[in-house]
């Protein structure tokens, strides 16, 4: 039962983090229109199953006024909204209160900041921490996002016991893999045999952004919401349809690779690297589902 839809304001950000899924950064391109906001969140209406809204990117604040404007239309049909920011705004603390207190008239349910190595390096007294502070004093419901770096530690289940295993909470899609794979302990390409992270079945949440696709995992497309509209394609979902979700369900990246014929590496960090890496080397034959292009580093 689909409850959330996160859109994805704009892929542009003013930050270019490594670990970042969509390969945002300063130059990508893609933002959502008004227009285009109130019409997909009408379709949520005609879902029936939807909770939440979700504003992100990106950097959503980068474009303030159509996600303010977002919020306030999200609200007046009932959902409850929330945000994530990586707090580039917070310069000066009168600022910051200027940005943050125009969030507390329409209201919103969840608002998350992002405070990790990643955005800020070893800098102490970060912006994402005067923003939370200042969230805090206006009464608006904060918490941090923190993304660790990946580390290396020895398995102690009976499955992995003695073997390197992958720890933190880097997810290995979008420009981590170019990034942040190098040096990591691999596993063969046949062990990856599911999905660990999405459920590909019965999604509780997808990302829409401003070409129009509805992601159930960053770059691989339920479809087109302007081609069809979202409540219909939706209702009408079905991952053994799908001509990459019916193989991921059925048999993972591994199977999904077996396929299609494609050529790859014989080792992986884990089933999202190569899951990620399969699908980039099949943009060109299923352009319909793996899409856009701008979330494999394709500009």
């Amino acid at each position: 039962m689909l409850t959330g839809l996160h859109f994805l304001l704009t892929y542009m950000c003013n930050s270019e983090c490594d670990h970042c899924f969509l390969f945002s950064g300063p130059r990508a391109k893609g933002t959502f229109t008004l227009s285009q906001v109130r019409e997909l969140l009408d379709e949520a209406t005609e879902i029936g199953s939807i909770e939440w809204i979700y504003f992100e990117g990106g950097e959503p604040f980068l474009f303030y006024p159509v996600m303010l404007e977002g919020i306030r239309m999200a609200r007046d049909r009932g959902f409850r909204v929330g945000v994530v920011t990586n707090s580039y705004f917070a310069t000066d603390a009168d600022d910051i209160e200027l940005w943050l207190r125009p969030l507390c008239g329409p209201g919103i349910d969840d608002f998350r900041v992002s405070n990790d190595p990643y955005h800020y390096g070893d800098e102490q007294d970060t912006p994402a921490m005067r923003v939370r502070e200042a969230a805090l004093k206006l009464g608006l419901p904060v918490a941090e996002i923190h993304i660790d770096e990946p580390s290396v530690t020895t398995g102690e289940d009976e499955e992995n016991r003695g073997k390197p295993v992958i720890g933190g909470t880097t997810m290995f899609r979008g420009r981590t893999v170019d990034k942040l794979t190098a040096g990591l302990p691999q596993r063969p390409w046949k062990e990856f045999t599911s999905c660990p992270h999405e459920d590909l079945e019965s999604p509780q949440r997808v990302h829409l952004d401003p070409y129009g696709h509805v992601h159930l995992c960053q770059g691989l497309s339920m479809g087109n919401a302007w081609d069809t509209p979202l409540s219909r394609m939706v209702t009408g979902y079905n991952a053994a349809t799908h001509p990459v979700c019916s193989l991921l369900v059925k048999g993972g990246p591994a199977l999904l690779a077996e396929k299609f014929g494609v050529n790859h590496e014989d080792t992986y960090v884990d089933a999202c690297h190569f899951c990620y890496s399969v699908r980039r080397e099949l943009l060109d034959r299923l352009p319909q589902y793996l899409a856009p292009a701008q979330v494999y580093g394709i500009e």
